[in-house]
């Protein structure tokens, strides 16, 4: 019965399973973007005992969207964004997966060439400079694939 129930929920809901939404207020309008503005906040923030800590982890992220479509918004209209989860699945492993084997694999690698902890630590941070830089200059390629969507 409960298992129905739910069922019926999710159906008669909007609720994309392949997605990830956000909600948010445009910002600002040009020619080919809006510029939507979401509150990103950490689990704390809807922590009961948020209080008794030090952790106050919100802050407003603009988020560009292509305009598109006959929808049109104006500036101060609340939306919700969406992207495909597979997308946004791809933007951890780029952002934190990957830089985190290269780094380890530094790390063991110059050890055993070096046999020094200090000069394979500094090689194993050091080779995530020229990673995150080659990912700042395809950033208008990767600005292509990671697009959101208005709802």
């Amino acid at each position: 019965m409960i298992l129905k129930k739910m069922n019926e929920y999710y159906q008669n809901t909007e609720c994309e399973v392949d997605s990830i939404t956000h909600n948010g207020i445009i910002k600002d309008i040009d020619d080919s973007y809006y510029y939507v503005s979401i509150i990103a906040q950490s689990a704390c923030v809807s922590c009961q005992v948020k209080g008794a800590c030090n952790v106050n982890d919100m802050q407003e992220e603009i988020v560009e969207v292509p305009i598109s479509g006959n929808v049109v918004y104006k500036v101060g209209d609340r939306v919700e964004i969406l992207m495909e989860k597979s997308k946004g699945k791809r933007a951890v492993f780029l952002g934190y997966i990957l830089p985190f084997l290269i780094l380890l694999t530094t790390l063991i690698i110059s050890l055993n060439i070096f046999n020094d902890e200090g000069i394979a630590g500094l090689l194993a941070f050091g080779i995530l400079f020229p990673y995150y830089a080659i990912l700042y200059l395809m950033r208008n390629k990767l600005r292509e694939t990671f697009v959101f969507k208005l709802r």
